[in-house]
């Protein structure tokens, strides 16, 4: 079993996606034990204020150090990883994926506001983790990101162990070949005659020759690696 903490200021924004899809099955299933922790609930005052501004002055607030600390040591002593969301932080990609799958225990603090004290990082210390160059709220969605990608490759989840191996990003490095089902002919475009062929072989060939173009012509980044 993986145990996930959340450290958020919106713990609402978990409740349906911890229900549903593979999400709820895994956690039903014992394979996956998440814990959402509203961050209010480790301050002193009796606003509960999470955050105030900044040093130096500038826009918007930034996360206070003590409630976050506080969140995190309140869990116990263990074996666990700690990660904050944020853009500034290590790009998420299926490596990093791979990595968290398989720590025991992930704690994840939500970022929002202008940002979250430097000293969070550096004292727990958290590795701070960005889903894409770009911004968006807060921390919560790049969470959900983090967990479903993780629990993917939680062993036991997915019924057959070989999909995520096949996915994009997978063992081969670039992106998935094409996928078709029924019917053979929709509006004049047809599933590749290879696919309807029978033939195994050359289905595989066509499938890893299909992922290379398909990554070439979507990710030629991926290639120059």
């Amino acid at each position: 079993m993986v145990r996930i903490d959340v450290i958020t200021i919106f713990p609402g924004i978990f409740e349906s996606p911890l229900r549903e899809s593979l999400l709820g099955r895994a956690i039903e299933a014992g394979l996956l034990d998440v814990r959402v922790h509203d961050l209010r609930d480790n301050t002193i005052d009796k606003h509960r204020q999470v955050d105030d501004e900044s040093y130096g002055g500038g826009p918007g607030m930034v996360l206070k150090p003590e409630p976050v600390f506080a969140a995190v040591e309140s869990l116990g002593a263990g074996d666990r990883r700690t990660l904050l969301l944020s853009p500034a932080g290590r790009r998420l990609d299926q490596d990093l994926v791979r990595e968290l799958a398989a720590e025991p225990w992930l704690v994840l603090i939500c970022g929002r506001y202008e940002g979250v004290d430097e000293r969070v990082a550096e004292g727990l210390p958290a590795e701070e983790v960005s889903i894409g160059d770009y911004v968006v709220a807060g921390g919560e969605v790049p969470a959900l990101v983090v967990l479903e990608a993780v629990t993917r490759l939680v062993p036991g989840v997915i019924g057959r162990g070989e999909s995520h191996e096949q996915d994009s990003f997978g063992d081969a490095g670039m992106l998935d070949h094409p996928h078709y089902t029924r019917p053979a002919e929709f509006r004049g475009l047809r599933v590749p005659e290879t696919l309807l062929s029978g033939n195994h072989a050359e289905i595989e060939r066509w499938r890893r020759e299909a992922a290379l173009e398909k990554t070439r012509r979507n990710r030629p980044d991926l290639l120059e690696r």
